[in-house]
């Protein structure tokens, strides 16, 4: 079983980071491939792939974006957040064996509708490979009844 943090929204303060690390693989992309549809070949074939502008295999985007979604559901905010929106911009490829750095960061709270807003970024070394933002939904405690 993997293991699932919990931050409750009363836990959260602007500033707070979380990451996560993992290396892309040649699997990963074809089982990614698999479960999206997306076989397009800059993602699948060398001999595609060498002729493009990348001049070699990438990943899909979304790959690395479901990184971001790793961490929000079990890093920061964790058990029971639920995605409300999500902006992502693709600033550079990612490829075979890269390892991607995913860091998240609290930008502002809505306390009354348990909103946390995040800028939310994936890098390949010193390369911001997506940035974006996203609202999360974050549990509260429960309160005691009295």
């Amino acid at each position: 079983m993997h293991s699932v943090k919990q931050y409750f929204l009363e836990d959260l303060e602007v500033g707070m980071r979380a990451e996560y690390e993992r290396v892309v693989t040649q699997d990963m992309i074809e089982s990614f491939a698999e479960v999206s549809g997306d076989h397009n070949p800059l993602h699948l074939d060398d001999d595609y792939a060498k002729d493009t502008m990348f001049k070699g295999r990438i990943a899909h985007g979304l790959l690395s974006a479901a990184f971001i979604s790793k961490v929000f559901g079990t890093v920061m905010p964790g058990k029971g957040s639920v995605y409300i929106s999500q902006t992502l911009r693709f600033l550079a490829p990612v490829r075979i064996d890269d390892t991607v750095l995913t860091v998240v960061e609290v930008t502002a709270i809505d306390r009354e509708k348990k909103r946390v807003s995040f800028k939310s970024r994936c890098k390949v070394g010193s390369t911001v490979v997506i940035d974006g933002d996203a609202l999360i939904l974050v549990p509260v405690r429960a309160r005691a009844a009295a």
